[in-house]
């Protein structure tokens, strides 16, 4: 098992690192997984490349210095990669029973929606109701991602909070989901909290970008196609 995988089990469950100010470093879970976590005064960098100079480019008194751009800057250009936000990282596990508004799920690979969803999650399931749509996948170290995306006529009605609830319901028992939001939208902050999701950190992710005359979801997914059937470990 991953370091990464043990981490969100742990914090899944209510068990943080120590806040001990320690920038700990272990290696990618998989080619796509780049990134930096950060949690109360202890920050998880997940990059194949050299600790030291990792270490270096860190000063020992700022323990915000992981996810302040000079540092992520430096990580951009040593791996060729972009951060292309720093998210909001929170958590919620499953419900029982159906979701509170219908769905219907889109099973085209190459629906615009699911072929972006493909650079950042494996086994990829996205469901569409009447002015949004919500989906499930597999991102960081196997864990379980949500995200959600509500169409501008229908916003400011609860959609997103209900869109964010129903992938709880659609999650299935003993899963939890984890979704990443980008601060500055209060508007999806609130939805989410609304749904029951608990913040517990703050990530960056680095994605590789595609090349010229490469496909845009070729660069970054494991997998292809998408899930099938019940979601499960």
């Amino acid at each position: 098992m991953h370091e990464l995988t043990r981490l969100f089990e742990g914090v899944a469950h209510g068990v943080f690192p120590d806040a001990d100010g320690v920038v700990e470093f272990v290696d990618q879970p998989s080619r796509r997984d780049c990134g930096v976590i950060a949690f109360t005064a202890h920050s998880v960098v997940f990059a194949d490349v050299d600790r030291e100079w990792m270490r270096g480019l860190l000063p020992a008194d700022d323990m915000s210095a992981p996810l302040n751009p000079p540092f992520l800057r430096a990580l951009e250009e040593r791996t060729g990669r972009r951060v292309e936000n720093l998210g909001l990282l929170a958590v919620a596990g499953a419900l029982t029973g159906p979701p509170p508004l219908p769905l219907v799920e889109i099973t085209d690979a190459g629906h615009p929606r699911v072929r972006r969803a493909l650079r950042y999650r494996d086994g990829v399931r996205v469901w569409q109701s009447d002015g949004g749509v919500v989906l499930l996948g597999r991102g960081v170290a196997g864990r379980w991602e949500i995200a959600v995306e509500v169409e501008n006529a229908c916003r400011g009605q609860g959609l997103g909070r209900q869109l964010a609830r129903a992938g709880r319901h659609l999650l299935g028992a003993g899963h939890v989901a984890w979704a990443q939001i980008a601060p500055g939208n209060a508007a999806s902050v609130r939805a989410f909290l609304g749904a029951g999701f608990l913040p517990v950190g703050a990530e960056a992710l680095l994605t590789r970008q595609p090349t010229t005359g490469t496909s845009p979801d070729a660069s970054n997914h494991r997998a292809d196609g998408l899930a099938g059937g019940a979601l499960r470990a």
